[in-house]
């Protein structure tokens, strides 16, 4: 409990820093002519606490986390089963590796024009884009979870005659489990820098198209809130991926 108790007012302290360093930010480096306040710690709360009452903002909060759900789901549709392939065949490893490897070092915002052109504005080109953006650490966690199983398991499912079914399911996939959400917490933090770009694509809603709307309403202050709201949401959700992971590990 006690070192509960320190690393939560470490915590906030770190925060309390990092506002400091906020405020001491606009009033060193912002201009004289007052535009600057509008982006202070003061004016960005107001502006929060204005937004949230209104609620105007929870619409774009739910079609945001929606598309990001859905680029999870499409990853983790292709990303588990391929990394389960690649884990447990060596050939196809070394035949796989080097074109997941130049394919991952790919920014997915590159393909922004190309997936405009193919499939139009709207939803679809989001959902590609946060797709491909969060295969990769899903794909390599998994196939690096089945390299990692303990050989005996395998050993003692065909002493039992287990089935493949039977190994895959009660063996393999219990197994790398852990990985797999080790690959889930790492692509919510890439997908969520990757959605608010991915958001400016001509779509009317989320928080990447709220963003465009307060910057061509000089409503400085609210942009700033949306940034601060971006951050909150972003660590709910990377706490919430490192809480399903340690319940797995510990249980």
């Amino acid at each position: 409990m006690r070192r509960h108790i320190v690393h939560g007012a470490l915590g906030l302290a770190g925060l309390a820093a990092l506002l400091l360093l906020w405020w001491a930010g606009v009033r060193l480096f912002g201009a004289a002519d007052g535009l600057s306040a509008r982006f202070a710690p003061q004016a960005t709360l107001h502006s929060l606490v204005e937004l949230l009452a209104q609620g105007e903002v929870y619409g774009h909060i739910w079609v945001s986390l929606k598309r990001i759900l859905i680029g999870l789901l499409l990853a983790l549709l292709i990303g588990v089963p391929l990394g389960l392939l690649v884990g447990s065949y060596r050939h196809l490893e070394a035949a796989t590796t080097p074109a997941f490897q130049f394919l991952r070092m790919i920014s997915p915002l590159s393909w922004m024009p190309v997936v405009v052109m193919l499939m139009g504005v709207g939803d679809q080109p989001i959902y590609f884009l946060l797709a491909f953006a969060a295969l990769w650490p899903i794909l390599l966690n998994t196939a690096a979870g089945v390299r990692q199983l303990d050989p005996r398991w395998l050993q003692l499912s065909r002493s039992l005659s287990a089935t493949r079914w039977e190994t895959l399911c009660k063996v393999i996939l219990p197994g790398v489990i852990g990985h797999v959400l080790t690959g889930v917490r790492l692509a919510i933090g890439i997908l969520w820098i990757v959605l608010v770009p991915c958001e400016m694509l001509g779509v009317s809603a989320g928080l990447g198209y709220f963003i465009l709307d307060t910057r061509d309403r000089l409503a400085y202050s609210e942009l700033m809130a949306m940034v601060l709201l971006i951050g909150v949401l972003g660590f709910m959700l990377d706490a919430l991926a490192r809480g399903l992971h340690r319940r797995w590990v510990h249980g």
